[in-house]
This record gives C-alpha cells, sequence and structure tokens, in this order.
C-alpha cells in the first residue's frame, strides 16, 4: 500500500519541460506512424480480419493520443482547483466565467475532487464538471450523494471503495458507469486515497476521475473483432471436417458388415472393416482401407493413410486409391503398383507423404502377393497364434521419387485370418507394442466364426479407447 498523504502535503512540481517536449515529440511522431498504417486499412468491410485490424489501429491511436494529452499535463504542471460556487443572490458575486481549456491539458478527460470530512466541504474541479455534465455554477455532491450519479449496477461497488478508503485507509482504484442528465453513461476510472489528519485519523478523501469510455469502446470493438474472426475460424474448421467426412465416405466401399470375395467359387475371403475416428474432433485426415473383386477373379485388399488433415488431404487420399483400383483392376501386381503410386504422388506436387498396403490375393491357389510402403505389415493368425509377415522393402510415399517396392508372396491355409490396419488403431502404442497388443487377441480370433465377429473382437479392444487421430482397420478370413 502507498503512504498516506499528510493534510499539509505540497503542490507537485512539474518536471522540466525538455525531457518532456522530447517525449511528446517522439509520441506524436509514432501516432503519424501508426495513423499512416491505419489509413490503408478499409473503414467498412464485411472482412472479420480487416475489421479486427482497424479496432486495434484505433485502440493503439486513441491510447497514443491519451499518452500524448498526458505528457502535455505533465509539462504544463497541476491545473488550479476551483474554489466552490458562491450562494446565488442579489448581494453574491456574479457567476465565475469557465476558463477556455488549454491545448493538451486533458480538461475533458480527467478531473478532480476532494472530500473534506471534517467541514464536510467539497471542491471539484472544472475538469471534473464537464465529465459529468454539470452546471459549474451547482455546488459539488458530497459522497453520500455521489452515488445518485452511478448506474444501478456500481453503487455497491462505488459504495465498497469510498468505504475502503475512509475506514481501513486503503486506496481507491476502479471503475464504474455514470448516468449523465441526456441519459448518456460513461465509464469512470478512479483513483484517490485518503488524507490523514495530525492525530491519524482521516481527514479528508482526494481523488482523481478519468474518463474511459472511449478506451473501453475500443477495446470492446478490439474483442468483438477477435471473437468474430475465432467463431469464424470455428465455422471454417467445422465446414472443412464436414466436407472432408463427406468425401472419405463417398470414396471408400459403401458395405457394410462382412463381404465374400470374389463372390463366387470355393476358397473366398470373408472381409469386414471400419473406420475409426479420433476422440479429439480434429480434422477428418487420409485413412482409407479397400476390399475389391478384380476382373480376373483375384482380390484386392488394401489401407493406407496420408499424412496431415482437412479436405486437400481427403482428395489425395481419394486420388490415390482411385489410382490403386485402376491399376490393380489392369492386373498391376503389389510391388510395381506401389512404386507407380509414389511417382504419382511426387507428380501431383501433393504436400503430403503416405504409407500403405497393396494385396492380391488369388482363392485357387490360396497365394497373397502383397507390397507394403512405410506401413504396419500384416499380421497373420493361424491355430490360435499370430506374427507379423516380413516385410518386402518398401519406403513412405512421396519420400523418395525414384524408390522402387519389392513385394513377398504368403500362402494361406483355410481359417487363417489376415488384421491389416492404419497407425492409429492402438492408441499410444506403435512399432513392436502395437504388435503385441494385437497378437495378443488371436484366442478371441479362435473362438469367432466370422470376419465380422473378428473385426468386433477389435473394436471391443481398442474401439471406445481416446485416440489422437483416425484409424482404419480390416480383417479377412480364408473360408476353408
Amino acid at each position: 500500500m502507498p503512504p498516506h498523504l499528510s493534510a499539509d502535503r505540497s503542490t507537485a512540481q512539474p518536471p522540466g519541460r525538455d525531457p518532456v517536449d522530447a517525449l511528446i515529440s517522439q509520441t506524436r511522431r509514432l501516432k503519424g506512424d501508426v495513423d499512416a498504417v491505419r489509413r490503408g486499412t478499409p473503414a467498412d468491410t464485411s472482412d472479420p480480419q480487416d475489421r479486427w485490424q482497424r479496432a486495434l489501429y484505433d485502440l493503439a491511436l486513441h491510447q497514443l493520443n491519451d499518452l500524448d494529452e498526458h505528457l502535455a499535463q505533465l509539462r504544463d504542471g497541476p491545473l488550479p482547483v476551483p474554489a466552490p460556487a458562491a450562494p446565488a443572490g442579489p448581494a453574491g458575486p456574479p457567476p465565475t466565467t469557465q476558463s477556455t481549456p488549454r491545448q493538451g491539458a486533458l480538461l475533458s478527460r480527467v478531473g478532480s475532487a476532494e472530500w473534506n470530512l471534517l467541514t464536510d466541504e467539497a471542491s471539484w474541479s472544472e475538469e471534473l464538471y464537464r465529465i459529468l455534465d454539470r452546471d459549474p455554477a451547482a455546488p459539488p455532491l458530497t459522497l453520500d450523494e455521489l452515488p445518485s450519479l452511478v448506474h444501478d449496477e456500481d453503487r455497491p461497488r462505488l459504495t465498497a471503495m469510498v468505504t475502503g478508503c475512509l475506514v481501513d485507509a486503503r486506496p481507491i482504484d476502479g471503475e464504474f458507469r455514470l448516468i449523465r442528465p441526456d441519459g448518456s453513461v460513461r465509464t469512470v476510472h478512479m483513483m484517490g486515497e485518503p488524507v490523514l489528519g495530525t492525530d491519524g485519523s482521516t481527514a479528508s478523501m482526494w481523488a482523481v476521475l478519468r474518463d474511459v469510455s472511449e478506451l473501453r469502446r475500443c477495446r470492446r470493438a478490439v474483442s468483438e473483432t477477435r471473437d468474430s474472426l475465432r467463431h469464424q475460424g470455428q465455422d471454417a474448421a467445422r465446414a472443412e471436417r464436414r466436407l472432408a467426412v463427406e468425401l472419405q465416405e463417398a470414396v471408400l466401399p459403401a458395405w457394410r458388415g462382412s463381404l465374400r470375395l470374389p463372390r463366387r467359387g470355393p476358397r473366398a475371403l470373408d472381409v469386414a472393416a471400419r473406420r475409426l475416428p479420433s476422440a479429439t474432433g480434429a480434422a477428418t485426415g487420409g485413412e482409407w482401407y479397400d476390399a475389391l473383386e478384380l476382373s480376373d477373379g483375384t482380390t484386392l485388399l488394401s489401407v493406407g493413410e496420408l499424412t496431415g488433415q482437412g479436405v486437400g488431404v481427403a482428395s489425395g487420399m481419394a486420388m490415390l486409391l482411385g489410382a490403386m483400383r485402376g491399376m490393380a483392376m489392369s492386373g498391376t501386381e503389389p510391388g510395381p503398383l506401389m512404386t507407380c503410386l509414389n511417382r504419382l504422388l511426387d507428380a501431383t506436387g501433393q504436400p503430403a507423404h503416405g504409407s500403405g498396403l497393396c494385396l492380391r490375393y488369388r482363392p485357387e491357389t490360396r497365394s497373397l502377393m502383397w507390397a507394403q510402403a512405410g506401413h504396419p505389415v500384416p499380421l497373420l493368425f493361424r491355430g490360435g497364434t499370430g506374427r507379423a509377415l516380413d516385410a518386402p522393402d518398401g519406403v513412405l510415399l512421396g519420400a523418395a521419387p525414384t524408390a522402387s517396392y519389392g513385394q513377398a508372396e504368403e500362402t494361406l491355409e483355410a481359417d487363417d485370418l489376415l488384421l491389416l490396419h492404419t497407425d492409429g488403431l492402438v492408441p499410444g502404442g506403435a512399432g513392436a507394442a502395437s504388435v503385441r497388443r494385437l497378437v495378443d487377441l488371436a484366442p478371441r480370433f479362435t473362438e469367432s466364426r466370422t470376419a465380422q465377429e473378428c473385426l468386433l473382437a477389435v473394436l471391443r479392444e481398442f474401439g471406445d479407447r481416446e485416440r489422437e487421430d483416425d484409424a482404419c482397420v480390416l480383417v479377412a478370413r480364408v473360408a476353408s
């Protein structure tokens, strides 16, 4: 708490003029620079970003104007406080003529007052009369009368500040709203301290009141435009997420439940798959799964993902998946197919990397030809146990434009189960740790009769967990 003023405090002396004049010159140069930039901002625009910038410039200029006026008042010294007006009457002196405000003296912005508790007298500066829009010939209001000008909601705040000053000798520092005679509302910032008598008791209270209405208006404008920008960004993010989800749903296979591929003949695959959204509600990424019967009777299985989120990534995923289907339908083997996808991603300038699996199953021989591009390898479950297949060479799509991709072959047996997934399936797990947790599901897969039941076992284990990213999982069981 700052020390209390004594009753016989001396009048403050203004600082030397030269340093203050230098500060005033610097402030005015800065005002000119800010105003020059401000004039280049549209004054009336529907763009929230422009409105926000304009409001910030207005606020900065308002505060620089305040600084300029404060420095001018500091240079010119304290203003005289007029004596209380004499009672009106034939013998009374004529009213004092209102003086002309001095340039930069803040006469319309800052006022002062003192209330003598011993004599019950009050004195106001001319500026305070202007702030409150009261007749200078009228006597100043006492502390008991002052709340009559204050907004109903703010009276308890003013009462608490004054009581704390008079009773507990606490400094005053707070704001309240005033209702002027014309009905307008002004916001006033009041700062003051008790003045102690020789016996240590409070003899009077002085205060400086500043009209901060325009400052608060500018700050509200900045806050409102900032909120508008935030809401606009949230709306845009929701719209982008909705569009990305719709694009992803339009591209991914439309079937639900189990799918038998190829649809005719023995040794087919029983396939089930699911996309799992993230728990964070972030924008949809570029994850995919696919199962497609090809023209030669083989079956294409794939999962993969592009890095990033949003509509651009979802459209890139759609491009890759469409290209994969077209090349697989034309007979391209998985290894060369991945090589072509890598070159395609580089040629389109897609600012993302991708990973994926491409598998081609031939039912008459139960052979599986597959390739991978920096992706978690398929898991093979047989006889109550599971293992990861040995991966052929393959780097992330888009990482090396001239890379070649190898392929591996595996012969499957009746009731074998393949599990394909993207990185986000096992929350908090990656690499060997993720494989171990998935392999532990082998006993449940043995008890399940269909791919759909196996998929449900995976979802019961990992589907409700908190995950940071979207994920896809596909299971395929070899029919006997």
